[in-house]
């Protein structure tokens, strides 16, 4: 199945979904997300839609620190209090906690990502770094068929 009909996949099940949630709404009324991988924020959105609309928990992993001005004025950076190298997705998928890395063109895994990834395959947790939709989709069907 090649990548455009892996996002008109996406698009029917999210259609589907819609339909199924919201019956009363006019066919002409719904408009259906546009799905890409071209940017880690979009190809992050089509995980966790997927996974979701598979019936698995998904949700995204913000990491983020943020700037905050204090009484005085002076504007400070409060630090996150996540683990550093968390990755961009956490989902539950038959049962197994799975983390997503989303990692798009050039992008490369940091020291902290590749510790935070021997942590989670050492407690028995699933670590995969997506670089595509399609590739995630493949990894996803492999992970389904060796999973019971």
């Amino acid at each position: 199945m090649n990548q455009n009909q892996q996002f008109t996949l996406l698009r029917e099940l999210w259609m589907t979904d819609n339909r199924h949630r919201f019956p009363n709404v006019p066919e002409h009324c719904r408009a259906c997300p546009r799905f890409t991988d071209k940017t880690a924020n979009s190809l992050t959105r089509c995980i966790i839609t997927f996974l979701r609309l598979h019936g698995h928990q998904a949700e995204r992993v913000n990491t983020m620190g943020r700037p905050i001005t204090a009484k005085s004025g002076r504007q400070i950076y409060i630090p996150t209090t996540g683990s550093k190298g968390s990755a961009d997705i956490s989902a539950v998928i038959h049962g197994r906690a799975v983390k997503v890395e989303v990692k798009v063109g050039k992008d490369r895994q940091s020291g902290h990502q590749r510790e935070y990834q021997r942590a989670i395959e050492c407690a028995g947790g699933v670590y995969v770094i997506a670089k595509t939709f399609d590739q995630f989709i493949q990894w996803f069907d492999t992970f389904n068929t060796n999973t019971p």
